[in-house]
């Protein structure tokens, strides 16, 4: 029995043909995979970085607040550096960034031994653009001037 030789041979370039477009389409659907796996790989790691960042503007916000001389709730009056909580100096390069800081009014938490000692909460808000990241609550406590 003899073979035809381009018959095989015809055959064999078309299965070859077939082969190299499956292997193709399989190496375009991993590479799709892959490049959004890269992608969202990014998108997490600028989150986490701008989440450090906040938290750390906000840490040191509080820290900074906590060395500052007492302001009484009631006598609280932002805008006035004797009668509020002063923020701290963000670093040139964060503030090119869009970060900064809102240190909302203590509230009064209680009045141990009366009104001469107060526990306040205090709550700061690390933006970015205008839109709210992170926020940040302590405590303070001291006497009131009364």
């Amino acid at each position: 029995m003899a073979y035809d030789n381009d018959n095989e041979m015809k055959s064999e370039k078309g299965f070859s043909l077939i082969e190299t477009l499956v292997a193709l389409a399989l190496l375009g659907i991993i590479t799709v995979g892959f490049l959004g796996g890269l992608g969202t790989t990014f998108i997490a790691s600028a989150v986490g970085q701008e989440r450090v960042v906040a938290e750390s503007l906000g840490k040191s916000q509080l820290e900074y607040i906590k060395v500052q001389n007492f302001v009484p709730a009631a006598s609280y009056t932002p805008g006035d550096p004797e009668s509020c909580y002063q923020p701290i100096d963000i670093p040139d390069d964060l503030v090119d960034k869009g970060y900064d800081i809102e240190i909302n009014a203590p509230q009064t938490v209680a009045t141990p031994g009366g009104d001469k000692f107060e526990l306040q909460s205090i709550n700061v808000v690390i933006e970015r653009d205008g839109e709210e990241i992170l926020t940040l609550s302590d405590y303070k406590t001291g006497r009131s001037a009364q």
